[in-house]
């Protein structure tokens, strides 16, 4: 029987580029998929040869408290137009407290702000949400 390790889901990082604090209590999105192609030869009618095609990534959604000023102001600078990309990193760590598995999210820019629901008489945090679009990602 072979040895498999179990991660937390809880026990885990978000790291980007350039910005002093990035703690955030949910993490999803993490997705990739291969398209298909298929191709019909002539003459063949049993089946469709298919074959992989482009590589689809889906947009990450991070969700925190109220974000500090360094993260709004990332996201404020691309709706005034000023685009900077900035690499991120997705760390899960095991239960001993040290890094186990890593994505790297490579040249990501965020397209979605969501401020806070506030009622009152509810004692929920409050939670923003910043949804990020970015070229690929690596497992190491």
């Amino acid at each position: 029987m072979s040895k498999r390790n179990v991660y937390s889901a809880y026990r885990f990082w978000v790291e980007i580029d350039g910005l002093t604090e990035a703690v955030f209590s949910e993490c999803s999105g993490l997705q990739t998929e291969t398209e298909v192609v298929e191709w019909e030869e002539g003459g063949e009618n049993r089946f469709r040869h298919r074959f992989p095609g482009r590589v689809k990534y889906a947009n990450i959604v991070l969700k925190r408290g109220i974000a500090t000023p360094e993260l709004w102001k990332w996201y404020a600078d691309i709706a005034r137009g000023t685009i900077q990309r900035r690499n991120l990193s997705v760390v899960l760590y095991g239960y001993a407290g040290t890094p186990e598995v890593r994505w790297n999210l490579k040249h990501a820019l965020p397209v979605k702000w969501v401020g806070p629901t506030f009622k009152s008489g509810s004692s929920e945090a409050a939670v923003e949400t910043l949804e990020l679009i970015y070229e690929h990602f690596e497992r190491v």
